[in-house]
């Protein structure tokens, strides 16, 4: 069962967002995007500064739309979202300490998604290094400890995180070694996400729950993005342009984790428009032709915060 529940106007509208995407860009296969979008109705449950307690917050009814929200599907950067998480977890518990070098990589991986930055991130999560091929024995060994996160993301019982995969790292050229060996020969380990899983992540994150609500801002901060234009102008890796972000006007609010790969485009995104209730919003893209596309998660972005202005 899924942590929103599904209503007549949510599914009218959300559908007709689809269709009108459909419409602008028909190259587009319906089976190439999924979508899993929040709408947060009054009295509004996130973004309070940790206001809610855990129970309190879960046991708050809130609605969504969803289209092809639990098929599994390579996250690229956004699951880096997940590692974030993790991250606080462990330093929560005492598993890692903070040290100048992690906190420079999460925020490296996060507001500017360096793939290096989340390398030595997950070597820390899992007392893992990337390297040569290893013997069955230690490669056994070292296998287990990579899922050590994949672990903790179950244990939490969600039934969105049941078919995820986030063990992998994240390449700019590719994996070499023991970490190819890890992927196994037809890439069937790779990372994988649902925009389900994905959107019940970022609403425990901007819902002050995950892990705490000191650690739930900390990851707030992270995911800070600026729509100023000229600050955009000068960050190549801004994570607006040519996501949802970019569909968004100037004086909206932006908390996000976008992904993209030769193959995919996606982004995860909480949106608070002014004076309007705020939304969460995860779109994922496939397909070789589209990932380069920056033109498809503007205009969907842009529908759905002109249905939230004039329809919600």
């Amino acid at each position: 069962m899924a942590f929103f529940r599904k209503d007549q106007q949510l599914e009218k509208l959300g559908n007709r967002v689809l269709e009108t995407t459909w419409a602008e860009f028909p190259q587009l296969a319906r089976n190439q995007i999924a979508v899993t979008w929040i709408a947060y109705d009054p009295p509004v449950p996130v973004n309070t500064g940790g206001a809610l307690s855990p129970e309190a917050f879960w046991n708050h009814s809130i609605r969504g739309f969803s289209y092809r929200s639990v098929e599994r599907i390579y996250p690229a950067s956004v699951v880096k979202l997940f590692y974030m998480v993790a991250a606080y977890e462990w330093l929560e518990r005492g598993m890692v300490q903070l040290s100048v070098e992690l906190e420079r990589a999460l925020r490296d991986a996060i507001v500017d998604s360096s793939n290096d930055a989340t390398s030595l991130v997950i070597d820390i999560l899992t007392g893992t290094t990337s390297g040569p091929e290893l013997p069955p024995s230690p490669f056994a060994t070292w296998k287990s400890q990579r899922n050590i996160i994949n672990r903790y993301f179950q244990s939490l019982g969600w039934s969105e995180l049941e078919s995820i995969n986030v063990n992998q790292k994240t390449w700019c050229d590719g994996p070499y070694g023991r970490e190819r060996a890890f992927l196994g020969e037809m890439w069937d380990n790779r990372n994988m996400l649902t925009t389900d899983a994905t959107a019940r992540l970022l609403h425990s994150i901007v819902g002050g729950v995950a892990v705490s609500s000191e650690a739930s801002q900390a990851m707030m901060k992270l995911m800070k993005r600026s729509l100023d234009p000229e600050s955009l102008a000068n960050d190549p890796e801004n994570q607006v342009i040519g996501f949802l972000g970019g569909g968004l006007p100037r004086n909206a609010k932006l908390w996000s984790k976008a992904g993209w790969t030769s193959q995919v485009r996606h982004d995860a995104a909480y949106i608070e428009l002014p004076d309007l209730q705020p939304y969460l919003l995860v779109v994922f893209i496939e397909g070789k032709a589209h990932s380069n596309n920056e033109e498809i998660l503007p205009f969907l972005s842009r529908q759905i915060a002109t249905v939230v202005q004039e329809e919600l």
